[in-house]
């Protein structure tokens, strides 16, 4: 430990205070995200020479430096060994450079261990289309995907590709073949790197971010060549997963990627993160299955009754973020207050939420009496 890197003190002293993202700036002390708040690692300011020592000691090779330096943008992946591996944004803001990194857990966590839906073991066993994993940054969305690739990995015998921008979670072979491909690196582009893989006869391709135009056709191209194709976005529930594909293109081209939407997509799993009582984030999920009606519901842009679908599928799996956030405040594991801040339908848990604010007034009023 007292050769290594600067910075992977700060990010040991974040891990043993349970926290996920490590946040330094010029100017500042250091923070970390612990629990999904912010809070200073300790009081000692970073200058503008000690930044761009602790961002370029673990920068290697040498061309990731000069591409921060002409980009003032990288992405790329940072390993303590037998501890953690870490995702590390690199920027310029107001203050100078700046970088944000993101724990990756060594260890790949199984659906069991992460409490997922039971039904994501069934959208493991799809043999072709288009599943789609959303949520907001840091909800956990990689996570997640890493437990269905694990789940598939032990449980089948098939050729994954994953395309990331970093690689993240690193698989060993079970009883399928992995291969991971690095954006930059294995590849120019998500979309070189997926046209690649689409002649590399895969079973399965993870996509680790779906944001331009020709990431998006060729997933959906892949999906329906028969492929298994896993793609992340950060949208908060399923209509508006749909709503963002479509609106990515201009209008003239809308028609036909709703129509091949409509063929491939086969599963929608939006993910959310609540703070728990007493410390801890829990996660909450909406689900949408593909059923007979749901093709003609995206070719018609009928995207208001993906609820009526979600809430009639109950039996198969499928469920509301709304419903789901019930059931954590039904358990008493999340606050009133929490449920009414992630909902959607606020009406919903204002009753809940005013009540709870309500007993606290009350209680403070009594300890002052």
């Amino acid at each position: 430990m007292a050769d290594e890197p600067i910075i992977n003190h700060y990010l040991r002293q974040m891990l043993d205070m349970g926290g996920s993202d490590l946040h330094l700036s010029i100017n500042f002390p250091a923070k970390a995200r612990i629990h999904g708040n912010i809070q200073c690692l300790d009081d000692e300011v970073i200058t503008p020479e000690k930044m761009e020592y602790l961002m370029k000691e673990i920068c290697f090779p040498a061309k990731r430096w000069e591409t921060f330096m002409n980009t003032h943008d990288l992405d790329f992946a940072h390993e303590i060994p037998d501890v953690a591996r870490f995702r590390c944004n690199y920027f310029y803001n107001y203050f100078g450079m700046g970088c944000i990194l993101r724990q990756i857990p060594s260890k790949i966590l199984t659906l069991e261990d992460l409490h997922l839906p039971l039904v994501l073991k069934d959208i493991c066993n799809y043999q072709c289309g288009l599943v789609l994993v959303t949520g907001p940054t840091g909800s956990g969305k990689s996570t997640t995907l890493a437990a269905m690739i694990d789940y598939i990995n032990t449980n089948t015998s098939k050729h994954i590709i994953t395309i990331e921008d970093p690689i993240e979670f690193v698989h060993q072979n079970k009883f399928c073949t992995i291969v991971h491909r690095e954006v930059g690196i294995h590849g120019r582009s998500f979309p070189s790197a997926l046209r690649g893989a689409m002649r590399s006869d895969p079973d399965i391709v993870l996509i680790g971010e779906m944001r331009e135009n020709d990431t998006i056709r060729l997933g959906l191209t892949c999906a329906s060549m028969g492929m298994l194709v896993f793609g992340t976005l950060h949208t908060n529930n399923a209509p508006k997963t749909v709503d963002r594909i479509i609106d990515a293109f201009p209008a003239d081209e809308q028609a036909q990627i709703r129509t091949m939407l409509a063929e491939c997509l086969t599963a929608v799993v939006s993910q959310l993160l609540c703070r728990k009582k007493g410390g801890g984030r829990v996660a909450v999920h909406e689900v949408l299955l593909k059923t007979e009606g749901l093709p003609n519901v995206i070719r018609e842009g009928k995207i208001a009754n993906l609820r009526t679908i979600i809430d009639a599928g109950g039996e198969r799996g499928m469920c509301s973020m709304d419903a789901s956030i019930e059931k954590l405040l039904d358990a008493g594991l999340i606050s009133a207050e929490e449920a009414y801040m992630k909902s959607s339908d606020k009406n919903r848990f204002r009753p809940a939420f005013d009540a709870e604010k309500r007993a606290e007034e009350l209680a403070r009023e009594a300890a002052q009496a």
